[in-house]
């Protein structure tokens, strides 16, 4: 007999998909992918992260699925109770806790650049009403960064929002959130596309997006593509364990699912380049090199040039936000469910509370990097950064890693079989085999090439 989870259950597969996709799709397709293709080369990089999402994001996707779905319960517990079923080492619970100590470190700096996003939605609200232009947005951004004060409003703002959501629980918290964030934020992506092909650039910007250039790829094109595969599928972080925990099992095929979120988070991460290149373009921006600040700089230069460009605006950084909360929530889940049941934490809000007040704490680190304490340097790298490489660049790849192995090696055939018996045979050997080998082969040299 099937368990069901102490957190609630998703009431449909649809429910399930949509949470799932908006857990994936994220500041990681609208803001990082868009930046992340200028800086690697365009369309070279677009093929390279299409293999890693092909070869290894979709695979350890779907074992993040069915480790959940069998638990039903938090990662850390679940991986602690499938090890204990496979008559494995107990150790592999390391996977948990890697996972939610990646999730409360991503949450803390992703929280503070979503604070960016409420900021601009602000700003273009407030022209609406009559204020002041944004006549130069490299001083307005620059400003941003340099108030650490208005910094931690909107990070303290957004972290605010998410907590009000997981406090809720699965059906009345989370479920009803992605019921209305994904359609409206697939809504305002889509007409933000409508838009750039009236610019005259989409052809330009489809060839960016989709030509390769095979002269620009190194080493460091590989450790961006899978990073950021990791990143915007929520891999390694157990969010997708978590969110397979509350995945109904009658009627729902792991492999099927699992498809539909690696392609909607895909096609969303296209649709924002085909959404931001083709205005950039038109105004003669050079978008290769843009960098972090490529939609907080350029974009807002070419908004205030064009017509009903302050509706525009407002509609694009108000997507911004919206792909930020549905992700935010994903990655406070885990954490919170694991409070619950180990420490039994009778309120859920309290647990949620308590977890994003960490995280928050943990962010005004990455405020202050931005301003007071730019020049301080770890390895390198300033605060926020050497943040973001620990949890991104390592623990997330270290995360996929170890479920690749376990759910290869480790995790007993039978329990494997059962959550894909709807997947032939063929398929299932080919499935592990990636498990097995190709995922891992390709997530160490990644690992690698980020140590050395």
């Amino acid at each position: 007999m099937d368990k069901t989870s102490i957190h609630g259950m998703w009431s449909s597969r649809l429910m399930f998909i949509l949470a799932a996709t908006g857990s994936a799709v994220g500041l990681g397709n609208i803001w990082r992918f868009p930046y992340m293709t200028s800086d690697n080369g365009g369309g070279a990089f677009v093929l390279v992260y299409l293999g890693c999402i092909l070869l290894v994001g979709l695979p350890i996707l779907m074992a993040e699925i069915l480790i959940g779905r069998h638990g039903r319960v938090s990662p850390i517990n679940t991986l602690r109770g499938l090890a204990r079923d496979s008559g494995v080492s107990r150790h592999w619970v390391a996977i948990g806790w890697i996972g939610i100590v990646a999730g409360i470190l991503i949450l803390s700096f992703y929280s503070v650049v979503a604070g960016w996003t409420l900021h601009y939605t602000f700003l273009y609200l407030k022209q609406l009403a009559g204020g002041a232009a944004i006549t130069d947005p490299g001083a307005t951004f620059a400003a941003l960064l340099g108030d650490p004060l208005e910094l931690t409003f909107w990070h303290a703002l957004f972290m605010l929002l998410t907590v009000a959501v997981v406090a809720l629980g699965v059906e009345k918290g989370l479920e009803r959130a992605v019921r209305f964030l994904m359609p409206a934020l697939f809504v305002l992506l889509l007409m933000l596309v409508v838009y750039g092909m009236t610019t005259g650039f989409m052809g330009q910007a489809a060839a960016f997006l989709f030509k390769p250039d095979w002269s620009v790829i190194s080493g460091g094109t590989f450790l961006s593509a899978m990073g950021q595969a990791f990143f915007t599928l929520s891999l390694g972080m157990c969010t997708m364990m978590t969110y397979g925990a509350y995945l109904p099992r009658e009627g729902v095929s792991i492999g099927r699912v699992g498809i539909a979120v690696a392609l909607t988070d895909t096609s969303v991460a296209l649709l924002a380049g085909l959404a931001i290149f083709p205005v950039v373009l038109s105004f003669g921006i050079d978008p290769a090199g843009g960098g972090p600040g490529l939609i907080f700089t350029s974009l807002p230069l070419a908004f205030e040039s064009m017509p009903f460009g302050i509706v525009y605006g407002l509609a694009f950084f108000g997507l911004l936000a919206v792909a930020a909360w549905t992700s935010s929530i994903s990655l406070l889940e885990p954490a919170t469910a694991f409070l619950v049941e180990k420490y039994g934490v009778a309120s859920r809000k309290r647990a949620a509370l308590g977890i994003a007040g960490l995280s928050w704490l943990l962010g005004l680190l990455s405020v202050l990097s931005l301003n007071l304490w730019s020049e301080a340097r770890i390895l390198d790298r300033d605060i926020m950064t050497f943040i973001e490489f620990i949890a991104n660049d390592l623990m997330l790849p270290l995360g996929g890693l170890l479920i690749a192995l376990f759910a290869g090696w480790a995790l007993n055939r039978t329990i494997l079989r059962e959550q894909l018996s709807d997947m032939p045979e063929a398929l299932f050997t080919a499935w592990r085999w990636l498990m097995r080998v190709v995922a891992p082969a390709l997530v160490l040299i990644v690992l690698a090439r980020a140590v050395l």
